[in-house]
């Protein structure tokens, strides 16, 4: 079952770097009490994710805070040390925190996991952007098209808000 508006985010479990090394963050800890703006990639550093979806949610950042935002939040099936590597270098830090989902636990939990083994991706998520607050949906935008970043762009996202 595909995630819709007025549904709750299921437990999952995020990693992410830390000075220690990994560490896991929970749905609760990301979401619980907050109002948080979460979109989601194929991959970090495919064409599209790492030139056009990323970047115009870091250039947002500010404006999502004006909007009353507490956050905003990228997954990627991915590993957390790949995750890592793309937030630095897209300078991502301080205005989009990005998770490593690397199993896909909560992608498929919300029903957002496509298969790119056709062309040696594994499982990995739809493009998508929601606004959740405390844990429940409250906007979501699914792209058609993997390659597009359209009604889940940064720019889609505010106009939502």
């Amino acid at each position: 079952m595909t995630i819709a508006e007025g549904d709750t985010l299921p437990e999952a479990t995020f990693r992410i770097m830390s000075p220690n090394g990994i560490d896991t963050l929970s749905t609760k800890d990301v979401f619980g009490g907050k109002k948080v703006v979460l979109f989601a990639v194929p991959g970090a550093f495919t064409p599209t994710c790492h030139l056009k979806h990323l970047p115009g949610f870091i250039q947002a950042a500010d404006a999502f805070k004006a909007k009353g935002v507490d956050e905003v939040v990228c997954v990627a099936v991915n590993d957390p040390f790949v995750i890592s590597a793309w937030g630095e270098m897209t300078g991502a830090a301080g205005k989009v925190t990005i998770l490593s989902d690397g199993n896909a636990e909560f992608t498929k939990k919300i029903g957002m996991d496509f298969d790119g083994s056709g062309v040696g991706l594994g499982a990995r998520s739809k493009r998508y952007a929601m606004v959740v607050e405390d844990g429940t949906v409250k906007v979501l935008r699914t792209e058609e098209n993997t390659g597009v970043a359209e009604v889940s762009a940064a720019e889609a996202v505010l106009a939502a808000l």
